[in-house]
């Protein structure tokens, strides 16, 4: 292991890819994303890099512990009950494992991930 190792956000040039929720997701809107995963663990469960979407409103469901911070727009987030947290620049938060609701961009929104997938007991 040696310092060109590290990975600068900065100097990063990871390309895009860019998609969409599946259409039976998609509650409001044609929310393109993208993402720009500037990690991957060799064993496949730790990710890190920069996720953007558009407006727009989906279900969704997380199998992944996902750290978040908010770096641009405005988001709500809701649980399956309906309760909602809206997220702005300069937010950090934690999404657990098993959460499931909806997203919904209000303003074109942009965060740093920090995603960590458990393997299957």
């Amino acid at each position: 292991m040696n310092i060109q190792q590290i990975v600068d956000f900065a100097q990063a040039t990871t390309a895009p890819e860019h998609y969409r929720p599946a259409p039976e997701k998609i509650l409001k809107g044609d929310p393109e994303q993208s993402v720009r995963n500037h990690y991957g663990s060799p064993c496949g469960q730790f990710n890190v890099g920069i996720w953007e979407g558009d407006v727009g409103h989906w279900t969704v469901s997380y199998t992944e512990h996902e750290y978040c911070e908010i770096l641009q727009g405005v988001s709500v987030i809701r649980d399956a009950e309906g309760n909602g947290k809206t997220v702005r620049v300069g937010d950090r938060f934690v999404i657990p494992a098993g959460f499931s609701g909806t997203w919904e961009v209000l303003e074109p929104c942009r965060k740093v991930y920090v995603i960590f997938e458990q393997a299957a007991r």
